[in-house]
C-alpha cells in the first residue's frame, strides 16, 4: 500500500473506544508498542519531500464530514498532534489519551496527528549529540536549529488547516523552540512544562524539610535541561529546581542512555535509579523524568517510580481537560 518515497505521514480521525491504528511511514520503529499500520475510514495520507513540501494529497470519498471543505475536521474540540522524537513515543501519548479520555464510555475525541521520521531522527539526533557536548563551548554546531524550526512550523500550520482547535507536541526536546513554533498560530499550543508546574501547584505539597521552599527535581537530557524550559516553567509557580551535577549526568544519566542504547537494559535501570536516589536525597518531592526513554526503563512496580513524574501524563490529561470544555462550548 505505501511506496519507499512516503516520507511523513498525517491521518485525521474520530475514533470509538474500541478503534486505536496509527498511519506510519515505511520506517520501522523499535519499542514496546507495535503500532498498526492501517488507513481508518476517516483519513487522509500526505505526501512530502525532504523539505517538508506537500504534495498532490489521496483522501477518501467520507473524509470531510461536515463543513468547510478546507479542512479535514470541524469539531470544536479537534486536537492537533505533532509526533515528537520518535512515531512509538507519539503514539504511546496517543494511547493514554484514547484510553483516558473514553474511560467513562464515551468516545474518543476527535484528532489530527503529524508523524515525520526524517524530523524524528533530527530531534533524536539532537539529544544523543548533546551528551557528547557535555562541557564544549561550542554546542550542537552541526545542527540547523533554524530548519527543526521551520519544519515544526509547517507542520503546526497543518495541523491548524486540518481543523485543530488545540496543539499539542508529545516531544520533550521540541519545547526546546515552543516559542518560535507558537508565533503566528492561530490556536492554543500547550506547554508540556506548564501542564506539569500546573498539576505539581494543585497537588499543594509539602516542602520535606521543615523551612524550606518545595524541591522538585528534573532528569533530561543535557538537550533539554540546557533549554531551561522546565526550569522556567517550576520556578514561575514557586518551586525550588533541582538538576542532576556533572557527576551524576557523566557516571549515571549518559552511561545510562548508552547502556539502552546496547540493549543492557538491567545496566540502564540500575543507573537511572541511582540518579533519581541522588535528587531525592537532596530533599526533592518528586522528579521529574523529562525523557522518554527514562520513563519507560522503570518498571510498574518500582518504588522508586511512585516519586517519579512522567510530563507525557500531565500533557495527556491536560489535552483531554481542553477538548472536555471545548466539546462543551466552556
Amino acid at each position: 500500500m505505501f511506496d519507499g518515497s512516503l516520507t511523513m505521514s498525517f491521518y485525521a480521525l474520530n475514533y470509538p473506544s474500541h478503534a486505536f491504528s496509527h498511519v506510519n511511514s515505511h520506517k520501522t520503529y523499535k519499542g514496546r508498542l507495535n503500532p498498526v499500520l492501517a488507513i481508518p475510514p476517516s483519513s487522509t495520507v500526505l505526501h512530502t519531500d525532504e523539505s517538508g513540501k506537500f504534495h498532490e494529497s489521496k483522501k477518501n470519498s467520507d473524509l470531510i464530514s461536515s463543513g468547510s471543505s478546507d479542512s479535514l475536521l470541524s469539531q470544536a474540540n479537534t486536537v492537533g498532534i505533532l509526533g515528537g522524537i520518535s512515531a512509538n513515543s507519539t503514539v504511546n501519548f496517543l494511547k493514554k489519551v484514547v484510553q483516558w479520555s473514553t474511560k467513562d464510555g464515551q468516545d474518543s475525541l476527535p484528532f489530527v496527528l503529524c508523524s515525520d521520521p526524517v524530523l524524528n531522527e533530527k530531534l533524536l539526533l539532537h539529544e544523543r549529540d548533546s551528551f557528547h557536548s557535555l562541557g564544549r563551548r561550542n554546542e550542537h554546531s552541526g545542527l540547523d536549529h533554524t530548519s527543526i524550526v521551520e519544519n515544526l512550523q509547517r507542520k503546526r500550520e497543518f495541523l491548524e488547516k486540518s481543523g485543530a482547535r488545540c496543539i499539542v507536541m508529545p516531544c520533550h526536546i521540541a519545547h526546546a523552540w515552543h516559542d518560535d513554533i507558537s508565533k503566528g498560530c492561530s490556536v492554543h499550543l500547550l506547554h508540556m512544562g506548564e501542564c506539569v508546574a500546573k498539576e505539581l501547584k494543585e497537588a499543594k505539597l509539602k516542602p520535606l524539610e521543615a523551612g524550606s521552599p518545595l524541591r522538585i527535581g528534573v532528569l533530561a537530557t543535557h538537550a533539554t535541561l540546557t533549554a531551561g524550559f522546565y526550569q522556567e516553567k517550576l520556578q514561575s509557580e514557586g518551586f525550588e529546581v533541582v538538576l542532576p551535577d556533572r557527576a551524576t549526568m557523566e557516571h549515571a544519566l549518559i552511561p545510562a542512555i548508552q547502556a539502552l542504547d546496547r540493549r543492557d537494559m538491567e545496566g540502564a535501570r540500575n543507573l537511572l535509579r541511582i540518579a533519581v536516589q541522588v535528587l531525592l536525597v537532596r530533599a526533592v518531592n518528586t522528579v521529574i523524568l523529562a525523557s522518554d526513554d527514562m520513563c519507560d526503563l522503570l518498571p510498574d512496580d518500582d518504588p522508586l517510580l511512585k516519586k517519579c513524574i512522567d510530563p507525557v501524563d500531565a500533557l495527556a490529561r491536560s489535552t483531554i481537560m481542553w477538548a472536555q470544555a471545548a466539546g462543551k462550548g466552556t
